[in-house]
């Protein structure tokens, strides 16, 4: 079974060189390519892309409207919609944060390593999130105030362990081996710090954690 991947850039160099990256894996098939946002909403509309390599930075119709149209045409299907990784050149904080808002599974600096980049295609297929650290230290960080503990007063002591070592970057077998936990109770704790901070996805823990400088 390989993983079906459309590839949205508007540098065609660039498209080349992340097909032939993709080619070369048994696991893994560029089914398309779109130069622009136009393309990526009607690509993905007839290709159904399992992983959608996304350019937030392209003329026209960009990267973060273009995932925001891809998934309400998903959700208008009734479909759960592809797992989109946006890509950009720069630390952007409102395009990276307007991207998970509208329903990317996590974001890559496009001088990521290739290593790096089909493990994360990978880790986005199985459900998981993908924040880079050396991009998402940048965001939300203009000041650097004290951390917002109030905002995770309805957590457990645990619930808090968990919620930082997520906001890290960790998943689920990392955090039970660093918590001496199995992965069933990490699973069960992410469940519950999503319901009391009323978030939906892991994306956005990690975006409330930096929000809230639970990291500083």
């Amino acid at each position: 079974m390989t993983v079906r991947i459309l590839l949205v850039d508007d540098q065609a160099l660039f498209r080349a060189g992340i097909k032939m990256l993709l080619e070369s894996q048994p696991d893994l098939c560029c089914v398309g390519e779109a130069e622009d946002g136009l393309q990526a909403v009607a690509q993905a509309a007839q290709l159904q892309p399992e992983v959608i390599l996304m350019d937030l930075q392209m003329p026209g119709l960009d990267g973060v409207l273009a995932t925001r149209e891809i998934m309400a045409v998903a959700r208008a299907k009734g479909r759960p919609g592809p797992k989109i990784i946006a890509l950009t050149t720069f630390r952007q904080d409102k395009a990276v944060l307007a991207a998970m808002r509208n329903g990317a599974s996590g974001y890559l600096l496009k001088t990521a390593d290739p290593e790096f980049l089909l493990a994360s295609i990978r880790a986005v297929h199985k459900g998981q999130s993908v924040i880079v650290a050396d991009a998402g230290g940048g965001l939300f960080s203009r000041a650097a105030p004290a951390p917002d503990h109030e905002s995770v007063e309805r957590l457990s002591a645990r619930e808090k362990e968990v919620l930082l070592l997520v906001a890290t970057g960790l998943g689920n077998p990392e955090i039970a081996a660093a918590l001496f936990l199995t992965e069933a109770t990490v699973k069960s704790h992410v469940r519950s710090i999503l319901a009391k901070l009323e978030l939906k996805t892991r994306v956005q823990l990690v975006s409330f954690a930096y929000r809230k400088h639970l990291l500083s």
